[in-house]
């Protein structure tokens, strides 16, 4: 399954506040975990998997191989975290993806363009006004 630049940037978006469901550890990619992975796609579509390996390589390796085997989308692989996505075969999807070659519209569409402040018009002199007699104020040390 491939996902387009825009479907993969919505689904970045909302896998943000998600927590890890699956943990992937130090015994690797078993079968048993390839069920968990493939039980948690069918209830959410979209998960997040731990691995807790230090070797990029192997995660990225784990991920093709999920992604061929349950025929799910890579999403993301950042740091240790992979984000899997698969929409439900039966009713409606979960994640409404964006429409191909349609521009996500952006947080300004549809509002109207800040307004300046006013200017401020200066009234009298500018700079510091003297004291109440009209002369400038003296500066003396003190002893």
């Amino acid at each position: 399954m491939e996902l387009s630049r825009d479907e993969r940037i919505y689904l970045r978006t909302q896998a943000h506040q998600l927590s890890p469901v699956v943990m992937i550890g130090n015994n690797g990619l078993s079968d048993a975990v390839i069920r968990e992975i493939a039980v948690n796609l069918d209830a959410h579509e979209l998960i997040k998997v731990r691995v807790l390996g230090d070797d990029r390589e192997q995660r990225e390796n784990w991920m093709t191989e999920i992604c061929t085997n349950l025929g799910c989308a890579a999403v993301q692989h950042i740091g240790k975290l992979l984000i899997l996505y698969r929409p439900t075969q039966d009713g409606k999807p979960r994640y409404e993806l964006p429409k191909p070659g349609r521009k996500t519209p952006s947080k300004t569409a549809g509002k109207p363009a800040p307004k300046k402040p006013a200017e401020k018009v200066a009234t009298g002199r500018a700079g510091k006004p003297a004291n109440s007699k009209g002369r400038t104020a003296i500066r003396t040390k003190s002893k």
